[in-house]
């Protein structure tokens, strides 16, 4: 079974920010494949489906962020989900809004939720996606940013890159996080950062 987690803050406040696109993108998986996330476990929300023919656990770890992975590792060792199978989805302050990058490990990079996984489960060697949320200027607090809502203007992009992370997402399951990176993987458009 693969497990795939979204990270998120619990609570009607937080659902629009750009801290939440984690838990945007297991909604939209959710909505796609028709998978209900409401069972309560190991202090997240999950639901077991089916994507391409693969049975898939999708969590939101209702633990607040920074401890996403006082969540995350006890449910892995409860269903017996292989470190291969597991897969991260997160905002990153890192990356110019719309983004996204596909690694197969990588450190936290400042990320407190992955900081959070990555500290609970001893390896940083987990499969994650990345989508960017830096809007182009300077931030007096990046803090204050991501637990904002998103603006109105931004939700038309909001929508695209959901749903494109949905795709991503699929595709990690259904052929392997290599291929997944090379279709997935894209900087921000009118943006050439190599980092993104």
């Amino acid at each position: 079974m693969f497990l795939v987690a979204g990270l998120g803050n619990p609570g009607e406040e937080y659902a629009l920010t750009p801290h939440n696109l984690g838990f945007m993108v297991i909604d939209r998986l959710a909505e796609r494949y028709g998978i209900r996330v409401t069972r309560k476990e190991c202090r997240a929300l999950v639901g077991v489906g089916e994507i391409d023919g693969f049975e898939v656990m999708l969590a939101k770890p209702q633990t607040f962020m920074n401890l996403s992975g006082d969540s995350l590792a006890p449910l892995m060792e409860r269903h017996g989900v292989p470190l291969d199978r597991f897969v991260v989805v997160y905002d990153e302050l890192d990356l110019p809004w719309t983004a996204v990058k596909i690694k197969p490990k990588g450190s936290a990079a400042g990320h407190n939720g992955m900081k959070s996984v990555v500290a609970r489960l001893g390896t940083s060697d987990i499969v994650r996606m990345r989508l960017g949320i830096h809007p182009g200027h300077p931030l007096k607090s990046g803090a204050d940013f991501v637990l904002a809502p998103i603006k109105r203007s931004q939700r038309e992009d909001l929508e695209e890159l959901v749903g494109f992370a949905a795709d991503g997402v699929r595709s990690i399951i259904a052929e392997g996080v290599e291929k997944a990176m090379t279709k997935f993987n894209r900087r921000a458009p009118g943006l050439n950062n190599e980092e993104a």
